[in-house]
Order: C-alpha cells, then sequence, then structure tokens
C-alpha cells in the first residue's frame, strides 16, 4: 500500500471528553495561536449577513442571538475540542427575511426542528440512518454545500460594480483575492484575522456611529402555540433535513476526513447538542442555530485546528451581546461585501473538496483484513490473529457509478437549495444503478457501503475482503 494512502478515522459513539478537550484546546492556543484566532472568524462570510438581516426583519432579538450563540461556541468548542461551529439555521433564516415572519414564528421553528430532532437522537434513528447512508451520497452532500456557498458568493457579487465609491468593489476583491492565493499555502498566515480588522477599520473610516457600551440582557419571550406551528410549517419543515443532514451526519464525516488526529464529533452528541441550543436559547428570541458542515471548512481553511477557535468567537460574541446588544448591527451592516465574499468562496471550496478522495481512500473503501496464525495460546487455548485495514481496489465501472451518484446529490442540492431533494436524486441513481445491475447480473457499486468500527467500539466486525486467502490454502500457480 502506497504511504499516501492512510486509513480514515473511524467514527466515534457517545460523548468526547471535556477534559481532553479542554487540554488540547489550550495547548493548540500556545501551538498555534494565529491560526486559531483567524480560524474563529473563517465563517463570518454566512454570518455575518444572516445576523444583519434578521435583526434588521424583527425576526430574532439581536442581543439574545450574540449571548447564546456565543454560550453555545464555548460550550462546543470545550466539548468537541474541534473547530465547530455555531451558525444560523440557513433555511429557517432565509424564509423569515423574505416572507417575512414575526419574531415568535421564528422561535417556533427553532423549537419544532430540536424538538425533532431530540426524538430522532434519543430513538438512536439519527445514528442509525447517519451509519447506513451510503458515502457518495454524503460526499455529494458535502460538495453541494460548499458549492452553494460559491454561488451565494456569486451572487453577493454580482451586487457591486467597478465604480462604487466605497470598499464594496471589484477591485477591492480582486485584492483580497491575490492576496488569498499568495498565502494559500501559508496556513499560519491570519488571512481571516486581517481581512476582518482591515473591514472594521473601512467602516469606522466611514463615519458610522460608534456603538455605545450599556448592560444587555436577553428577556423571556415564549412564543404561543399557534406561532410554533405557524414556524414549523412555514420553516422548520424545510430545515429538518438539512440540520439531520448537513448540520449533523455530514458534519461528523467532515471532522474524521479533515482532523484524523482528533475524535470525530457522534452524530447522538451532535443531534444532542443542536437539540439543546434551540430548546433554550429560541425561547429568549434567540437566532435557530445549528453546527454547519460549510462553517467547519471554513475556520479550518484559515487556520483553526481546534476547538480553542470557536471558544475564542464565543466568547467575543458574549462581550459583545453583553455591552453592546443591538447598537452592533450598525457595523455589521456596512461591513465591506468584498470581502465577505472572498471569504465565503474560500470555504465553499474547502468545503466541495472533500469529494475528491471518494474512489481513492474513501471510508467505505477499507475493509479489515484477518491474518490467522496457527498459534494456540497454552492457557487461554485460543487462536491469535492479527488484524489491519486494507484498501480495496474497485472496477472503473464502479468508480463512475460511485462519481455519478455524488455528482447527483450535490446537483439536486445545488438546484433546489434543499439537502432532501439531493438526497432524494443521489438515491434514486442508486435505484437505477441496483436496476441496471441486477439486470445484467453484476453487482452495484455504492449502494451499501461497508461500515468501519467505531472508535469507542468493543466489538470488532470483521469483514474478510475478497482478496482475503488463507495461509492454509495451496497457492495457484498459472502456466504461460
Amino acid at each position: 500500500m502506497p504511504a499516501t494512502l492512510k486509513p480514515p478515522q473511524p467514527l466515534s459513539r457517545g460523548w468526547p471528553s471535556f477534559w481532553r478537550s479542554t487540554w488540547y484546546n489550550w495547548k493548540m492556543v500556545f501551538d498555534n495561536p494565529l491560526g486559531e484566532v483567524a480560524g474563529s472568524l473563517g465563517d463570518l462570510g454566512t454570518l455575518l449577513p444572516l445576523i444583519t438581516a434578521m435583526a434588521a426583519a424583527g425576526t430574532i432579538d439581536p442581543t439574545a442571538t450574540f449571548i447564546f450563540s456565543g454560550l453555545w461556541n464555548i460550550v462546543s468548542g470545550s466539548l468537541f475540542g474541534i473547530p465547530i461551529v455555531v451558525q444560523p439555521m440557513k433555511a429557517i433564516a432565509s424564509i423569515s427575511i423574505a416572507r417575512p415572519m414575526t419574531l415568535h414564528e421564528t422561535m417556533g421553528a427553532g423549537i419544532s426542528v430540536a424538538v425533532i430532532v431530540y426524538i430522532l437522537t434519543f430513538t438512536g434513528f439519527l445514528a442509525e440512518f447517519g451509519e447506513r447512508i451510503p458515502i457518495p451520497l454524503i460526499k455529494g452532500i458535502q460538495m453541494g454545500a460548499g458549492l452553494s456557498l460559491v454561488l451565494n458568493a456569486g451572487a453577493t457579487l454580482m451586487k457591486l460594480s467597478w465604480s462604487a465609491h466605497s470598499a464594496d468593489n471589484y477591485i477591492v476583491v480582486v485584492l483580497a483575492w491575490i492576496l488569498l492565493c499568495f498565502t494559500s499555502r501559508h496556513h499560519q498566515f491570519p488571512y481571516a484575522l486581517l481581512i476582518f480588522g482591515l473591514g472594521m477599520f473601512l467602516v469606522l473610516s466611514t463615519g458610522v456611529e460608534v456603538p455605545k457600551a450599556g448592560w444587555n440582557l436577553p428577556t423571556w419571550t415564549p412564543p404561543a402555540w399557534a406561532d410554533v406551528m405557524n414556524g414549523f410549517w412555514f420553516a422548520g419543515l424545510g430545515q429538518l433535513p438539512l440540520t439531520i443532514l448537513n448540520s449533523v451526519v455530514a458534519v461528523t464525516y467532515l471532522s474524521a476526513d479533515l482532523l484524523p488526529e482528533r475524535p470525530s464529533p457522534s452524530i447522538e452528541a451532535l443531534g444532542t447538542s443542536v437539540a439543546t441550543m434551540n430548546l433554550i436559547g429560541c425561547w429568549f428570541g434567540a437566532m435557530p442555530v445549528c453546527h454547519g458542515s460549510g462553517g467547519l471548512s471554513g475556520q479550518y481553511r484559515f487556520g483553526a485546528r481546534s476547538g480553542a477557535a470557536p471558544v475564542m468567537l464565543g466568547i467575543a460574541k458574549v462581550l459583545v451581546g453583553l455591552f453592546f446588544g443591538s447598537s452592533v448591527s450598525t457595523l455589521l451592516v456596512n461591513f465591506p461585501k468584498s470581502f465577505l465574499v472572498v471569504l465565503v468562496f474560500a470555504a465553499g471550496i474547502e468545503l466541495a473538496k472533500v469529494g475528491e478522495d471518494l474512489n481513492s481512500t474513501a471510508r467505505d473503501l477499507w475493509e479489515i483484513q484477518v491474518e490467522n496464525r496457527a498459534i494456540i495460546h497454552p492457557t487461554l487455548g485460543l487462536r491469535l490473529h492479527r488484524e489491519r485495514l486494507v484498501r480495496v481496489d474497485i472496477t472503473d465501472r464502479e468508480k463512475k457509478e460511485r462519481f455519478v451518484i455524488m455528482l447527483a446529490t450535490a446537483g439536486g442540492v445545488i438546484a433546489a437549495r434543499n439537502d432532501a431533494v439531493g438526497l432524494f436524486a443521489g438515491t434514486t441513481c442508486i435505484w437505477n444503478q441496483e436496476e441496471a445491475a441486477s439486470a445484467s447480473g453484476d453487482k452495484p457499486a455504492g449502494s451499501k457501503p461497508r461500515v468501519l468500527p467505531h472508535a469507542s467500539s468493543t466489538r470488532t466486525k470483521i469483514v474478510q475482503p475478497k482478496s482475503y486467502r488463507k495461509k492454509s490454502e495451496p497457492k495457484k500457480v498459472t502456466k504461460s
């Protein structure tokens, strides 16, 4: 096996160790300080526009949003020990802005989604679904989410011009892009931190009023039952598949791919985390939030390698919410969109490129090989064996079919802006391949992936590959 082909990290189950994650975060603060600070700002491209738009529409309480989302950043980073993000629920945010919805309807949408996610997690359905979904579908959802970010960056780019008197023009975009290209190989360069600082300087230089400090606390404003039902039917129903697929399942697999040295967050833990965040914060008018694969790729792209990055961002959010509250929205509204375009585009490319290893080192291309030895333990009387992960070769036809499944899933996500549509498109493609394979007598590719053992599993399911031959079998010699 070539040295470049490394076995994937086994997925975790249960909850991670809080103390081990905290110790690792502190270690990375001293080993990678600039990377963690810059990486914490890597998902601002999707965070700032949605927060400012929802605050302007009156569908969220900015003070409660900053305080509670900051608290969840701190808890998530300390618990998982990776740059897990706390992002707006995009479907709810988009519908609440366009419709528009009331504050209590937006709260009801977040609460209803949280209740359903908690039930699915508690019953074990969410974990079972995440383990059985084929890898090409997961790669397609991740790629579709990444390319959707690229399209969002392009939509914002089309609103700019060459002759703008502010920083929102094509010249600033080109300069920021050139700087990103020249610093892309230097992961220690704090690109996102530099862009954020320069953006805030440009905002203040335009004469925008500086927010005045004051003490702000969120207030308890429970929605009525009618608001919960309206919020669910208008926005929560469309958000549910996005949360399950992109905020839970995709994050689990993406963290295992990007950070193989760290335990990946389990599907159960992420589902419980998403449900808890909204079952608490939404009662105070906070924005419905979840964990997103796009935010994880963004923070990773700009240098974050541990949970210290979201913890830093969370502390800043809590301080902004407590001492400035909604008055800081003026600064966020005027933040240069030309900088956000580059940040969102880079995060989208980082997420979309996870599909490159679909036919090379994806986790369903590995099996456990057992090498039996004719040795009997003198006391236990057990036959000893050795286990190792080996890569399974697939044919060119299987590679093509797997790529088509991933492409169909990504296309559905991009076309409909809905992960459920992408999942349906990829699943239909698998069914079509199975029908064609059954008619020709061949085995379909990618329909039933191999599942590697979990990192915390006490039992190892041994799967013998077809290429395995016992030592007792005679070696076949082909005569020329």
